[in-house]
């Protein structure tokens, strides 16, 4: 699978999280009502790092989703291909290793890493499937994969209600507190684009994953995948 035909390359979408870098966190909290740190925290609680393992971070932005696991202990990489995050995260988290990267070529040794996670971030890959190979090289065997993403929620007439969320109102309040709210335009769609739980659970299992699961968060619009390294 690539990413959803949106129009706009790698390069693009690298510019567009620049843009929206100084406030991205706080417009994050305001769009899903507070929810995005209960789904971090679910996230945290599944990754389930340990004191001295190594944790990679994937699409880790400004390093909020980093933190809470460094504080289990763990040595983790934040890696993210938009220097803007980078650079934002650096002057916020100054003590984490922040580390530029590409999801398809990541710039780390094979199997270095125990466990390795992406929040909201692997729906903005070129080429999902490549992705989730190259994260699989750099797990050692029997290191865990841990994906939190937007997904289907699986009550109908809710569904319903969240897709005129999506692309009606989460445009508008963007607008009035990013400084680029076409950005989350294009967010929106590829929310909408995504796969669902049944179809995210295939691509990991195709990428040499195993024991491929998930679960639910606030009734389906946020996922929880795991896999394990083989």
């Amino acid at each position: 699978m690539s990413r959803p035909s949106l129009e706009k390359s790698p390069q693009d979408v690298a510019a567009m999280f620049d843009d929206v870098a100084p406030r991205y966190d706080l417009v994050n909290d305001v769009l899903s009502l507070g929810q995005d740190r209960l789904w971090r925290r679910a996230t945290v609680r599944a990754v389930d790092a340990r004191p001295g393992e190594r944790v990679l971070d994937l699409a880790a932005g400004t390093g909020t989703s980093t933190q809470p696991i460094e504080d289990d202990g763990a040595f983790v990489v934040p890696c993210d291909f938009s220097l803007g995050m980078l650079e934002t995260g650096k002057q916020v988290r100054p003590w984490l290793p922040f580390v530029a990267g590409d999801a398809l070529a990541l710039p780390f040794a094979d199997g270095c890493f125990d466990a390795v996670t992406i929040s909201f971030g692997i729906r903005n890959f070129a080429d999902v499937p490549a992705a989730l190979e190259e994260l699989r090289r750099v797990t050692q065997p029997g290191g865990r994969l841990v994906i939190c993403e937007f997904s289907q929620p699986t009550f109908a007439p809710f569904r319903t209600v969240y897709t005129e969320y999506l692309m009606r109102a989460l445009p508008t309040v963007a607008r009035a507190i990013s400084s680029s709210p076409d950005s989350y335009v294009y967010l929106a769609e590829s929310i909408r684009a995504w796969p669902d739980q049944q179809g995210l659970g295939a691509l990991i299992g195709e990428a040499g994953w195993t024991a491929v699961q998930w679960r639910n968060l606030s009734g389906g619009i946020v996922a929880l995948h795991r896999g394990t390294a083989a």
